[in-house]
């Protein structure tokens, strides 16, 4: 499937943080031809297997989250509703913002925005809490109360649109865009002999704490894994030595969240296929996946493997799907002939 399809699709979908059952079903319908099993767990994790049909295989884990960042009703204030966040949101996104409360059928929200016109010369200089906001959904209290009780998630409203060239823009791009790259991956391996078993993961709670991957980790446990996430791209108020410029190709991680042969076996297959690369430093807690999945179990080992991303968090993040091909292709590469490094590793 062509990737911006498979990504227009995913991200139509609503799935915040712990409530991704819709999206984990798209996710499923889009693995199950590409893998000989798909099952969903009881975090609503999507994971599949393709075997290779060979007697103690090693097992390598490929992961990428299908949460995206979102709300959660809190109370009312005569009609409106508070809130709260789902993850790393920006309160500077969200006033006047369209959002998608997540009922049946789904309801239609904006955040109040006091107009400019009334703002005091303070106000105009500080960003609001997400404390101070709330949800107009057009109803008096009563009806509030009742169309949307507390616990109600949302999300932005906006799904996944095409910029110029290969450059796209929407929300949950993070992290389903390296989703689509694990199925794209699994495309150009279609008509290969593997000689490891495959397991794709795509995990439920990494924006509040990676408990989806965790769970999943010590299910499988692999040989080895790769927790494919978004990283910075460069953009105005992104220094460029830490963000990576769209187009560039993927960015394989380097640091204590990585396996040292993991991450040379990346550069060298990126080096013979002629796939351009940056890398990143991570110093510590990779703030993805990774992190979890490594100390599953007796100790996993985890590389991260990321694609660039403007814009991280808000409503309208871009990236390339140039970079995201890239990345495919660099897995692919990577997974070849594998089974034997990763058993004298």
């Amino acid at each position: 499937m062509e990737l911006f399809t498979s990504l227009s699709r995913l991200c139509s979908v609503a799935g915040p943080s712990g409530h991704i059952k819709a999206v984990a079903g798209t996710a499923e319908e889009l693995l199950r031809p590409l893998v000989d099993e798909v099952e969903l767990d009881r975090l609503n994790n999507v994971l599949g297997v393709r075997r290779c049909g060979r007697e103690g295989a090693k097992k390598v884990l490929l992961d990428a989250h299908l949460d995206e960042i979102g709300f959660v009703v809190t109370g009312y204030d005569e009609g409106f509703l508070r809130f709260s966040a789902l993850g790393g949101v920006d309160s500077r996104m969200l006033p006047g913002r369209e959002l998608l409360l997540m009922t049946e059928p789904a309801g239609f929200g904006v955040v109040a925005a006091k107009p400019p016109h009334v703002l005091s010369a303070g106000e105009r200089e500080q960003a609001l809490s997400i404390d101070d906001l709330r949800i107009d959904v057009g109803l008096s209290q009563e009806e509030a109360e009742k169309t949307y009780p507390i616990g109600t998630p949302a999300v932005y409203r906006e799904g996944c649109a095409r910029l110029q060239g290969s450059r796209v823009t929407g929300k949950a791009l993070d992290d389903r865009s390296c989703f689509c790259v694990l199925l794209r991956t699994l495309e150009l391996l279609q008509d290969e002999t593997l000689d490891v078993d495959l397991y794709v993961l795509g995990s439920n709670l990494e924006e509040t704490g990676g408990e989806g991957a965790m769970v999943a980790s010590f299910r499988v446990n692999p040989d080895c894994a790769v927790a494919v996430d978004v990283t910075f791209a460069t953009q105005p108020d992104v220094s460029k030595d830490k963000g990576f410029p769209l187009g560039s190709g993927p960015v394989i991680g380097v640091g204590p969240n990585m396996a040292r042969w993991m991450t040379e076996r990346l550069k060298r297959v990126a080096k013979e296929n002629e796939i351009s690369y940056s890398l990143e430093v991570m110093g510590g807690n990779s703030g993805t996946n990774g992190w979890e999945i490594q100390t599953a179990r007796e100790g996993i080992a985890t590389q991260v493997l990321s694609v660039p991303l403007r814009y991280m968090h808000t409503p309208m993040e871009v990236m390339d799907l140039k970079d995201m091909e890239q990345t495919a292709q660099l897995l692919a590469a990577f997974l070849r002939n594998l089974g034997k490094e990763a058993l004298e590793c």
